[in-house]
């Protein structure tokens, strides 16, 4: 049976899956790392045993007006996509939900790699080996329910660009070699998707219950990896010399900004199929106010991340200006973003 929730009891059942009170404080980080195994033991999910399939509800066909994209998303927000036929207006949000589960999934796969080899190389006894291993087989999960739902789609979408699919198998050993840019790139990755399906479950009371199931199923175990990524950085940047410090404040809006395009941005082959003139995929990428302040609302956690660990700086303040990332910073992790603007 599946396991979704209303869009109501959203916001506090995320919390289940995070270690009561061990989100963002400063703590210590053994008893973080054993409280975040103990919540992936203890709560997690199976896409074959939580998700319902084969329902008759969950059904994924072409015709169904729940595909159409809605405001809260940069394309479906466009007054061009809302001129658009009914008929090109569901294709398009099929081919895009099913193109950003297959970047997701190519994604996660990476970070699994990446995983294994950073806790390959941890001593015996670290607490971390525990928890990055149960994160990978969660990952692994997560692989398994986005490849689920595009072959179910039929759509044969490429997912990430063209560059980014061919340099994957080097991202990974980052992991032991800039161990800190690795895990830059994990929540360049992790920020955007976990942002854009909270404001989907937050907002959008039109959602198909396939895509429901897998956005909370997804939120619900990455609200876990965020906050391991958050502590590991809080708990390593800090013991860095000036120097390293300093590099690292650079790089970190510079991953950000690459991974977030790659992750949001759909792939050629989109605008082309669908005949999308190049002005409005300016204005969509980033051009328009609205996906302007989108791009700025997908990293306030991060800028709250960069801030707790001293990788704020007048340098990096610029870079992340020019990256066009700057804002105010989150005052507590996954702070909405009607809340952020205030």
């Amino acid at each position: 049976m599946t396991s979704t929730l209303e869009p109501a009891q959203f916001e506090s059942n995320i919390e289940e899956y995070l270690p009561v009170g061990k989100t963002d404080a400063v703590e210590d980080y053994d008893q973080v790392l054993d409280d975040l195994s103990d919540a992936s033991v203890h709560r997690n999910f199976d896409p074959y045993d939580d998700i319902d399939w084969d329902a008759p509800y969950m059904a994924v066909v072409p015709n169904d007006k729940r595909w159409i994209m809605s405001k809260h998303d940069p394309v479906g927000r466009h007054p061009w996509f809302a001129q658009q036929p009914v008929e090109k207006q569901i294709a398009m949000g099929m081919w895009r939900q099913a193109n950003v589960a297959k970047v997701g999934l190519q994604f996660e796969s990476i970070l699994i790699r990446g995983l294994m080899q950073y806790s390959a190389a941890l001593p015996n006894g670290s607490k971390e080996f525990r928890y990055t291993t149960h994160e990978a087989k969660e990952e692994c999960n997560h692989t398994l329910m986005f490849q689920e739902f595009v072959n179910r789609t039929g759509i044969n979408v490429p997912g990430g660009p063209r560059w980014f699919r061919r340099i994957s198998p080097i991202i990974p050993l980052f992991s032991t070699i800039f161990p800190s840019i690795f895990y830059f790139g994990v929540l360049g990755g992790e920020e955007p998707i976990d942002h854009i399906q909270k404001e989907f479950l937050r907002k959008d009371q039109n959602l198909h219950p396939t895509m429901q199931a897998i956005m909370q199923l997804h939120v619900a175990e990455e609200a876990r990896h965020i906050s391991f990524a958050h502590h590991l950085l809080r708990e390593r940047i800090p013991q860095k010399g000036a120097i390293q410090r300093f590099l690292l404040s650079i790089a970190m809006p510079i991953v950000m900004r690459v991974l977030c395009d790659v992750i949001a941005e759909p792939p050629r082959q989109f605008r082309k199929q669908f005949d999308i003139p190049r002005s409005v995929w300016k204005d969509l990428f980033w051009r328009s106010p609205e996906s302007k302040q989108f791009l700025v609302n997908v990293f306030g956690d991060v800028r709250m991340l960069a801030e707790q660990c001293g990788l704020i700086n007048p340098v990096s303040a610029r870079v992340w200006r020019l990256m066009r990332i700057a804002g105010r910073p989150s005052r507590y992790r996954s702070e909405p973003t009607y809340t952020a603007a205030a």
